[in-house]
């Protein structure tokens, strides 16, 4: 039974991917909180699309894959808030068409690569067990750093999430915090994309914070919690990984996606079976 916990952390490989982890999940915990309160869940799914473009010229340029996917990130996310603030398309058609383009854009340029086919499905799906240390000390600089804009600014992103036209009257620069919320979840999808792919970021972004919130009802609390859940998905998720032979990746997501749904159906007072017993104790 001891070894049953004890012998994935035996290889270093594994050790690295646990801390890498836990560094997106905390992270992606806590700004997937506002995103699941903005309703931005197609945001959060477009942005590491779009991150894909600027790290599939970074990579075939020799440079930082962080570098290329936080510019390129920032950019789209920055760009979608300018273009649908004038008025003329609405916020999720400049979504559609930004990440798209940018996705494709990547696309185009790994198929430039020799032998891009391997690389192309590693930067796609991800692999989070394939992390070096340096990546995990990015991860870190990069998500403390976000987390710290959120624990500084978190009554004035709080205020623009809940009311932005109250915050507007009140005097605050309501657009200078939308452009940051949307600069904070690109930023946590770069760091997510390298661990855990394109594909299922979204997955660490919405699904633990869409579980806190059956379970909890303050933001802060949502904040806690769904950091918790992040961190406890990546855990179990490794060890899933590690003894069933299993993507890392996709086991991570789908631990996270059986905690939604344990919460779904058992979150005191909120979930399905909760409120079929109340039904039952009062006919």
């Amino acid at each position: 039974m001891v070894d049953f916990f004890t012998d994935p952390w035996q290889l270093e490989f594994m050790r690295r991917g646990l801390f890498a982890a836990i560094v997106v999940s905390l992270v992606a915990g806590v700004v997937g909180s506002y995103v699941i309160l903005k309703g931005m869940a197609f945001i959060s799914d477009a942005l590491p699309h779009a991150s894909f473009g600027g790290i599939a010229i970074a990579f075939a340029a020799g440079t930082s894959l962080y570098l290329g996917g936080a510019i390129a990130g920032l950019a789209t996310a920055l760009l979608i808030g300018f273009v649908s603030r004038r008025g003329l398309i609405k916020y999720d058609t400049a979504i559609g068409i930004f990440f798209v383009a940018s996705f494709a854009l990547g696309l185009a340029v790994m198929q430039k690569q020799n032998n891009y086919t391997g690389d192309l499905i590693a930067l796609v799906f991800g692999n989070v067990l394939t992390v070096t240390w340096t990546d995990v000390y990015l991860a870190a600089a990069i998500g403390g750093a976000v987390l710290v804009l959120v624990a500084v600014f978190y009554k004035e992103l709080l205020f623009t999430a809940y009311d932005p036209a109250m915050a507007a009257a009140s005097g605050l620069p309501v657009a200078a915090f939308q452009y940051g919320l949307l600069a904070l979840v690109a930023l946590t999808t770069v760091i997510a994309v390298q661990t855990i792919g394109v594909i299922l970021v979204v997955a660490l972004l919405i699904t633990p914070a869409a579980t806190a919130q059956l379970i909890v009802r303050s933001l802060p609390a949502i904040m806690i919690l769904g950091a918790a859940i992040g961190a406890a998905s990546s855990v179990i998720g490794l060890y899933v990984a590690w003894h069933a032979d299993l993507s890392a990746s996709a086991s991570i997501v789908l631990t996270a996606t059986a905690l939604f749904v344990l919460a779904f159906a058992f979150a005191p007072q909120r979930g399905i079976v909760w409120g079929a017993l109340a039904n039952r104790a009062r006919a």
